[in-house]
């Protein structure tokens, strides 16, 4: 089989679960599996210089990891401007004539790409997954309200409050550019049910919905950390980028409550702060000057992940708005931690309270300091919820998962899943595009 992935960035330039568990998935295809194709990842001058004469440039060593550079971007409507560019690609799409496209994204290619790789492939099945609520929210896809509050869904006024100074036509015909654009795309595919309802109420079709998991490499578990006679389980740790969005704040007004309270614990904070706002830098080294017992551990990669987890008894997962499928909640569970976490979205799906970790109000420092306070004084209850922890989906179950629904894509369109080629070579390449269409408006 023959598949092309698209999305907005490569994690070798800024990390992301979409983008990790997006590359994972592709190469667990292509060594695991037999499958060939191109994983083709957006980027920008900011994370990579174009380089001259050409979009395209090798994402690294691999030849099948390739970078398209994409500026002029409107994230609005989802609108990339250079269309000639977007034109320029469709005989590359053309030539490796994918049995299947995955669109793992809107941002950066747009949705004229959509339209672009169709024409381009009209063969190929068409897959997309919603890694977030970008196609439905155009407040960053994070469907939070212009106060931080959670938002249930767009709405002609609620959208109106997030935007004031865009008229109504402005949400009306970005709704009816993405519909029509994702018309072309043959399944859908949820990381969790409650993105897949999200859609479902904003008026998408659940019967194009798949709901298949993310995963996480399969890993040697790192061991429960080695406990003094009479010690707690009272280590905490949240990973993930350093932002508003994630938490971070939350957790740390958590951890200074209970430095307050006289509660023993500590709380590592495993990330990196690029592209935040100097507004927010400050707020968090001031947040972080009021936590004693907080600590900020830096950047980290996937090799380091095994080792801080480590150190830690608990996983803090602060999120502030829906979360879809945290792939820091599997990364978790893959080392037997249980997670404290928001009792809402994909979280409270993923994390079974009293179960395998317990849940806490969302962006409520008190709500989740008393969850802590719980985690870390209440006898016995960290080895209950670790022992109810259920080892996560890796990349070969998301790969086997991800060929049967490619597999139905292709008899629903009327064609034949490939089989694998046990050599591994390539077939003879074609040549058919056709010209992108003008972006809306």
């Amino acid at each position: 089989m023959r598949i092309l992935f698209v999305l907005h960035n490569h994690p070798a330039l800024q990390p992301g679960g979409t983008e990790a568990f997006a590359l994972g998935l592709f190469r667990a295809l292509r060594d695991r599996h037999g499958a060939e194709g191109l994983f083709l990842a957006g980027t920008t001058g900011a994370l990579r210089e174009r380089k001259p004469g050409t979009l395209l440039q090798a994402a690294g060593a691999a030849p099948d990891e390739m970078l398209v550079s994409l500026d002029n971007f409107d994230r609005f409507f989802l609108v990339q401007h250079d269309v000639h560019g977007l034109a320029s690609l469709a005989p590359l799409v053309a030539k490796l004539r994918p049995d299947v496209i995955h669109l793992h994204h809107p941002l950066l290619f747009g949705l004229d790409a959509i339209d672009m790789l169709r024409g381009a492939a009209p063969d190929a099945a068409f897959v997309a997954t919603l890694h977030d609520y970008f196609a439905i929210c155009p407040r960053e896809g994070q469907l939070l309200t212009a106060e931080g509050r959670l938002c249930a869904g767009p709405s002609p006024d609620g959208c109106r409050r997030c935007f004031p100074d865009r008229p109504a036509l402005d949400f009306s015909l970005r709704a009816l550019a993405v519909r029509d654009a994702f018309r072309a795309v043959d399944r859908l595919v949820a990381p969790s049910r409650f993105l897949r309802d999200r859609f479902v109420a904003a008026g998408w079709d659940a019967e194009r919905f798949a709901v298949l998991p993310n995963a996480v490499p399969a890993a040697v578990p790192a061991p429960p950390r080695p406990l003094p006679p009479g010690g707690r389980r009272d280590r905490f740790a949240v990973f993930g980028n350093i932002n508003r969005f994630k938490g971070t704040l939350v957790a740390l007004g958590a951890s200074a409550r209970l430095s307050r309270e006289g509660v023993a614990h500590s709380l590592a904070l495993h990330g990196g702060t690029a592209w935040q706002s100097d507004a927010f830098l400050a707020e968090f080294t001031a947040a972080l000057a009021a936590a004693p017992d907080a600590l900020h551990r830096g950047a980290y990669g996937a090799p380091d992940a095994a080792a801080r987890m480590a150190d830690a008894d608990w996983v803090v997962v602060p999120s502030v708005w829906w979360e879809n499928a945290p792939l820091v909640i599997l990364e978790a569970f893959r080392h037997g931690r249980p997670v404290i976490c928001g009792g809402v979205g994909g979280m409270a799906e993923m994390v079974r309270d009293g179960v395998d970790g317990l849940h806490a109000p969302v962006g409520d420092p008190a709500g989740l300091a008393a969850a802590m306070r719980r985690a870390a004084e209440e006898p016995g209850l960290w080895d209950r919820l670790s022992a109810g922890v259920r080892p996560p989906p890796d990349m070969d179950d998301a790969a086997r998962a991800h060929l049967g629904l490619y597999a139905d894509a292709l008899r629903r369109k009327g064609g034949r899943a490939p089989q694998r080629n046990p050599k591994n070579r390539r077939q003879p390449l074609g040549n058919r595009a056709r010209p992108v269409a003008a972006p809306p408006g």
